[in-house]
């Protein structure tokens, strides 16, 4: 077996051995014999875990469980997502609730001899993945089985070391768990101020007002055609193979798709999504500023307003409120320029109060934006040191 050496290493173990080349099976059992499934349990399948986080918690009577449902878990088990490894979505259980778990077959299950947690860290290294990937079958859904998993080989050091890193690293996670429900508090807290800035359904003043304009007069809803001009005529589309590379961005549906060398703008505007399935999923923001030097495909509908704090306010109304209504096509939704004129925009008759609601919508996400920032930052620095922490067997 070869010897290894990471490029970064805590003090005590930097006159220590190198790590040792193993197969994975070597450290850890792969998919333990069980003694049997519990009458009732939680399920956990592929559409359970999101982001190393169980969001779905299905309990079910043996009787009624899908043939699927064979792995029981113990406390500090690692499933890990034999189906598309590449997406990383595995799970470290460590839940202690007095109900058992049992994961199903689309997962491996995997029970450390040494550290769990520097198992599941190790998991998820970029050299690890490209091995899994390098081993499976399939091209839309790429897929290992439990014998090639563990015949991986990886670079494994003493179980003191493991502990070290497997500490360091969970400490680091915690930190960026902290901070991503700190970004999702903004984004509720923005969520539910919106629904009180705003009229409900059927009423003309919002339950919540500034003051100076709690005695102000009903708000107006106006079809979005009445409240910007639509600039869609000026849409040019650009085949991939037609586009000269520049610094301009070239927008679609969703935002950014390239950079071109030319513009069609040249001002402050709102897109809003004309097609795709994100008008349905709402993964990301269906309408977006742009500004200055830009050049827009027929994807994305374009909108002027004759000020910024109304495009502001339009731009967040669209982005909360369900649009289904106006949406046709099912297996490609569309927003056609029909529909989207007729979309009411609620709006205060007074100039000032849509300045000073836009001014609050806008210091929000600036928050969100530098709270957004903050945890990217943390999630680049923990994927760098996991390059300096665990040896590379190639470089070697």
């Amino acid at each position: 077996m070869s010897k290894l050496t990471p490029k970064l290493r805590f003090p005590e173990f930097r006159k220590g051995p190198g790590w040792t080349e193993k197969p994975l099976t070597d450290i850890c059992e792969v998919n333990p014999p069980n003694d049997g499934l519990p009458d009732s349990f939680v399920y956990v399948d592929l559409e359970s875990v999101v982001g190393g986080i169980l969001t779905i918690r299905k309990r079910l009577p043996r009787a009624e469980a899908p043939s699927r449902a064979q792995r029981l878990l113990h406390k500090k088990d690692v499933i890990y997502q034999m189906v598309r490894p590449y997406q990383r979505n595995n799970f470290f259980f460590d839940i202690d609730d007095g109900d058992a778990y049992v994961a199903s077959t689309g997962y491996a299950q995997l029970r450390a001899t040494g550290s769990p947690a520097f198992l599941f860290q190790l998991i998820h290294t970029d050299e690890f993945v490209f091995k899994v990937l390098a081993k499976c079958t399939g091209s839309s859904y790429p897929a290992i089985n439990s014998a090639q998993l563990a015949d991986i080989a990886i670079g494994v050091p003493d179980v003191p070391e493991q502990q070290k890193i497997a500490d360091c690293l969970s400490s680091l996670d915690e930190l960026i768990a902290a901070e991503g429900r700190k970004l999702e508090s903004l984004r509720a807290y923005k969520k539910g101020l919106m629904q009180q800035l705003f009229p409900r359904d059927g009423e003309s003043v919002p339950r919540l007002r500034f003051p100076g304009f709690r005695k102000a007069g009903k708000w107006e809803a106006r079809p979005l055609a009445e409240v910007g001009t639509n600039l869609d005529n000026r849409r040019i589309p650009i085949a991939e193979v037609s586009r000269t590379k520049g610094e301009i961005p070239y927008y679609g549906a969703s935002g950014v798709v390239d950079y071109v060398n030319d513009f069609i703008f040249d001002e402050d505007l709102l897109c809003v999504s004309e097609d795709g399935a994100n008008l349905v999923a709402r993964t990301y923001p269906i309408a977006f500023p742009i500004s200055g030097k830009t050049w827009v495909n027929n994807h994305a509908h374009v909108l002027r307003f004759d000020d910024s704090h109304t495009q502001k306010i339009v731009e967040d109304y669209l982005n909360s409120i369900d649009l289904r209504d106006f949406i046709t096509g099912m297996a490609q939704p569309k927003l056609n320029r029909a529909m989207l004129d007729t979309i009411p925009i609620p709006l205060p008759t007074e100039g000032d109060e849509r300045l000073i609601i836009a001014g609050c919508l806008s210091s929000l996400d600036i928050q969100i934006t530098a709270q957004t920032e903050r945890l990217t930052a943390l999630q680049t620095h923990k994927r760098g040191l996991m390059q300096q922490l665990f040896p590379s067997m190639a470089e070697a």
